[in-house]
């Protein structure tokens, strides 16, 4: 029985067929970006303070100077209260120019914001502010539980309906609700399109990186993650020169959505996993798909390969329970979820505060974007020459300590914060990359999908945790810090116990995996066995 590397090897493991699949997988991901990372234009909160219109119909002629000296009180710092003003009184505007007002209530009128940054955000159209201001928090925190219930719902899904459905289904979704976002006329309709965005970001991420890594070789199988990631980069280049031009948040929103619609037209067209096929007992299927990868890569197919896939037989069905049961794959799992998460908190908890660095919040998200573009093509070399364990521990260490140097630079000190934050990111983003290779190449194609969407999940719950523990900061500033950065640095530690996959063809099954890990640490026994043994008979001689 030939397995599923001799097949690749036959017909071509990276060529143009693995390119074609590649593009069309990737182009989404210059997308996805934008929506991730719109929450922190479309949430900006801008200067407030409460509507006093009431004493123009006093005096009308009023500057505007005048008015908010007349009705607002201000805090010790000399500053307006945002969300009080002096209670409206039935007086001419010489006795309340001359007695002055001193009772004060909340805004009753509503709020009135400067535009000078930005026309409108969810925050100016919904009064997210005083005592609604931590519903900003909510909208991110659910946005980023939309990403986790896509990974909880697309991960499984993709192991019955297989990857390419799993892929496609999101795309519709995201079309369809990112206008329902631009569109809705409450925060409570905003949200919920937001969730259902977040959902179909999580499937597809999800998904593309698999159905790409099924289909190609040993040699290559770093490039979808990485450029995957390059892609991301680029899209939040993109998206910060598209919130400086555009800056009204419906408006952003009807724009990122137009290139997901082009996406729709050809996402049909995608081939399934021929893996994945051939593993669910859909061999006709998976023949048509590899004659065709052939003959688009120019390659023919002997007849005893055809022969051999026609008697592939069904594989057993993978689920979380065997994820478990496994003593070996459940060791390797919790490292890496707990790894994923950890970096992806770092991330995120960084991401969120973009606009809390001292530094224009567009020339910062411009900066983060480009940085993590040479992360990529880094990644790629590290990968390949140092190998997935090596490279995983070094990123997270290395990332972890440049982000609690934070710590050791003046709060005020814009610029060496804004470039610690952009390197923290920056090894943070190679470590994510590098843990999406894991692991595919780690866990067997029967619940390879299973342990990816899980995996995910513990990303989404950074994602979800990031906005809390940034809240955290109002009780002291270093306590996010040192809560992400302590954990970074604990997931590269705890790395150190996973194998090395470099090279090495994916597993079919879960006892395929727990054999050739067995062989390779018996190898591993014996190469040591011998050089003591060796060491010994030197010794004897001496």
């Amino acid at each position: 029985m030939a397995d599923f590397g001799e097949i690749l090897r036959t017909i071509g493991d990276y060529g143009l067929f693995q390119k074609l699949l590649i593009t069309g997988l990737c182009l989404p991901s210059l997308i996805l970006p934008m929506h991730l990372y719109s929450v922190m234009f479309t949430h900006s909160s801008s200067s407030h303070h409460c509507n006093t219109d009431w004493i123009l119909e006093v005096s009308p002629n009023l500057t505007t100077e005048e008015q908010l000296n007349l009705t607002l009180p201000r805090d010790q710092d000399g500053s307006f209260k945002r969300c009080e003003m002096y209670t409206p009184v039935a007086w001419d505007i010489d006795s309340i120019r001359k007695y002055g007002i001193n009772q004060t209530i909340t805004c009753k009128d509503g709020w009135v914001y400067d535009t000078s940054v930005y026309r409108a955000t969810i925050v100016s159209d919904f009064d997210l502010v005083c005592e609604k201001a931590n519903f900003v928090g909510v909208a991110q925190t659910l946005f980023m539980g939309g990403i986790l219930a896509g990974s909880l719902i697309f991960g499984p899904l993709a192991e019955s309906l297989g990857r390419k459905r799993a892929a496609q289904i999101p795309m519709v979704l995201m079309a369809v609700f990112t206008v329902g976002t631009a569109l809705s006329p409450n925060f409570y309709l905003y949200i919920a399109a937001q969730f259902v965005v977040g959902v179909s970001y999580g499937g597809y991420r999800l998904n593309c990186i698999v159905l790409a890594t099924e289909w190609i070789g040993i040699t290559r199988r770093t490039y979808p993650s990485a450029l995957i990631q390059f892609l991301s980069g680029a899209g939040q280049v993109v998206l910060a020169g598209i919130a400086y031009y555009i800056r009204d948040w419906r408006k952003v929103q009807f724009v990122i959505a137009s290139p997901v619609i082009l996406v729709l037209f050809y996402i049909w067209l995608l081939p399934e996993s021929a893996r994945w096929l051939l593993d669910s007992g859909k061999t006709e299927e998976a023949k048509k798909l590899i004659l065709m990868a052939a003959r688009i890569n120019k390659r023919k197919v002997p007849d005893n390969i055809l022969e051999k896939v026609s008697n592939k037989k069904k594989g057993e069905r993978g689920t979380i329970v065997d994820l478990f049961t496994s003593p070996l794959l459940r060791k390797y799992f919790l490292t890496l979820a707990f790894s994923w998460f950890s970096l992806n908190l770092s991330y995120y908890c960084l991401t969120l505060n973009v606009g809390k660095f001292g530094m224009d919040i567009f020339l910062t998200q411009l900066i983060f974007g480009v940085v993590e573009m040479p992360a990529q093509l880094l990644c790629i070399w590290l990968l390949e020459a140092l190998g997935r364990k090596i490279t995983v521990v070094f990123t997270l260490l290395v990332g972890g300590f440049i982000c609690l140097l934070i710590l050791a630079v003046p709060q005020d000190n814009a610029i060496a914060i804004t470039v610690l934050a952009a390197a923290g990111r920056f090894f943070m983003n190679s470590a994510g990359t590098i843990c999406n290779v894991y692991i595919q190449e780690l866990f067997p194609t029967s619940i390879r999908q299973t342990a990816n969407g899980l995996g995910a999940m513990a990303t989404r719950v950074a994602g979800m945790l990031s906005p809390v523990l940034n809240m955290l900061a109002v009780y002291h500033w270093t306590i996010p810090i040192l809560v992400y950065s302590g954990l970074s640095i604990a997931g590269g530690a705890m790395c150190i116990i996973l194998p090395e996959t470099r090279r090495k063809e994916l597993p079919d099954s879960t006892e395929e995996l727990e054999r050739k890990l067995c062989a390779s640490l018996t190898q591993n026994d014996a190469s040591q066995l011998s050089g003591v043994k060796h060491q010994s008979l030197r010794d004897t001689k001496l």
